[in-house]
């Protein structure tokens, strides 16, 4: 159970949704949050494109979805495949057996693939230890937060620190509750600028499904532009 920060706001989705389609490059489709994400913007009527390791993903279809293979710490692959897209999401994640340097890697890669490439928006899907619970402390660094994880969520905070240094990138950085799984849609949710969101019982969770949409409406909306975003219920 976390402890919500006292005097902050976080607000509901009041945000216009964009009406006209939009090309996604979207890194790591074939993941947990990835392929959500995937589903909700062809769902919206937006046109993908997604990546994995191999180009397989199975479980994301549809015409307006395409899948491509893409080594994520190859620049050069990730502007030319970005091209001609609207915008750029990423939804990396490490290999299970991976070091976890690899993180850093694909950040930089991305970066530099879509400074390169023709379009400059960028949407990354953080982790929540980056988000602060006080005023001077991350949740990576409270008792409450899994030593297991404790080494990911740092490889995740120094990506961070690649993201946010390209001031010349419309980036939004949109970082997941203590808990986040599958589960229903519900199309509502919580945000926080740089905090991690906890509801009135002090759970901080949000299902993969509503994640989507609050990266879909920042997409659409354009309005966290350079900006570190708790999600949560």
């Amino acid at each position: 159970m976390c402890v919500p920060l006292e005097g902050r706001v976080t607000t509901w989705p009041t945000r216009p949704r964009r009406t006209i389609p939009m090309n996604v490059f979207l890194l790591g489709a074939s993941g947990m949050i990835g392929q959500r994400i995937a589903d909700e913007l062809t769902d919206r009527g937006h046109e993908v494109t997604g990546t994995s390791r191999s180009g397989e993903i199975e479980a994301v279809g549809g015409e307006r979805f395409d899948a491509a293979a893409l080594d994520a710490t190859d620049a050069d692959a990730i502007e030319s495949l970005a091209s001609d897209h609207d915008a750029v999401v990423s939804a990396l994640g490490p290999a299970e057996d991976a070091d976890l340097e690899i993180l850093i890697e694909m950040a930089e890669a991305v970066v530099a693939g879509v400074r390169a490439s023709s379009t400059n928006r960028l949407l990354w899907v953080g982790g929540a230890g980056s988000l602060y619970v006080a005023e001077d402390t991350q949740f990576v660094e409270t008792e409450e937060f899994p030593d297991e994880l404790v080494a990911l969520a740092e490889a995740h905070i120094d990506a961070f620190e690649v993201v946010r240094t390209a001031d010349d990138l419309e980036w939004s950085y949109l970082a997941p509750p203590a808990i986040i799984e599958p589960g229903d849609r519900t199309g509502e949710y919580r945000t926080a600028v740089g905090e991690l969101v906890v509801d009135d019982e002090g759970d901080s969770y949000v299902t993969a499904e509503d994640y989507a949409v609050a990266l879909a409406d920042e997409l659409e909306s354009g309005e966290h532009v350079h900006t570190h975003l708790g999600v949560g219920y």
